[in-house]
């Protein structure tokens, strides 16, 4: 189906994608900006729902915006650290977001209504929906890194304070702010690898036969 060279560009961008703090203010092409959505769109979704829908902003007062909200967040949850000063101030200088530098953030959101009230396969698990905007980003993701462009997820926000900056109905649900654009510093190993937060596990150390436990 595909060739050996097809085979291993594909791997070549699955294992390259990082997930980008930092950004350059070269503008995005508009093609690749759309092959990165045209990507996105064609994820797969359960009972072919396609739940998404993307918000790409470029306003600088609005970027500025959802950067406070971010920054709100962040801070908030430095209480977590409360007892460990040296990992709080570790926390605290970790660049968490690149949505003021990033000449495009895009929020993506997902529609619990879309398809109405009796979607194939949702009934069952209800949470579907999410998963299946959870594949879109996936496929985002992998087509900036295929562009030459680098994509960040922002998770630190309130859901409300999103809604509120974008004017989102409140039975919508925005599930990630990506910061997408060039960037000079993309590394080999994940961020929070290279910054000592977290150390990637060995997949058969989270490998089971048959049923939970059997390794």
């Amino acid at each position: 189906m595909f060739s050996q060279e097809e085979k291993d560009a594909f791997y070549k961008v699955l294992y390259k994608r990082r997930d980008i703090r930092t950004f350059l203010p070269n503008l995005v092409p508009d093609q690749a900006l759309q092959n990165i959505l045209q990507a996105a769109h064609h994820a797969p979704s359960v009972g072919f729902m396609q739940p998404w829908n993307f918000i790409v902003i470029d306003s600088i007062e609005i970027k500025e915006r959802l950067a406070w909200a971010a920054d709100k967040e962040k801070r908030a949850l430095a209480i977590h650290y409360e007892n460990e000063a040296d990992k709080k101030q570790h926390f605290l200088q970790l660049k968490i977001e690149g949505i003021k530098e990033a000449p495009y953030t895009i929020c993506v959101t997902c529609d619990p209504t879309r398809g109405g009230s009796h979607v194939l396969g949702r009934n069952s698990i209800p949470e579907t929906d999410a998963l299946s905007t959870a594949c879109a980003i996936q496929n985002m993701w992998l087509a900036a890194c295929a562009e030459g462009l680098a994509l960040g997820w922002v998770s630190f926000y309130k859901k409300q304070d999103i809604r509120d900056i974008l004017e989102i109905p409140p039975y919508i649900d925005p599930i990630a702010l990506l910061s997408i654009g060039y960037t000079k510093d993309y590394p080999d190993q994940p961020i929070l690898e290279t910054s000592n937060w977290e150390k990637r596990r060995d997949v058969f150390d989270l490998l089971y036969r048959n049923s939970w436990g059997h390794t």
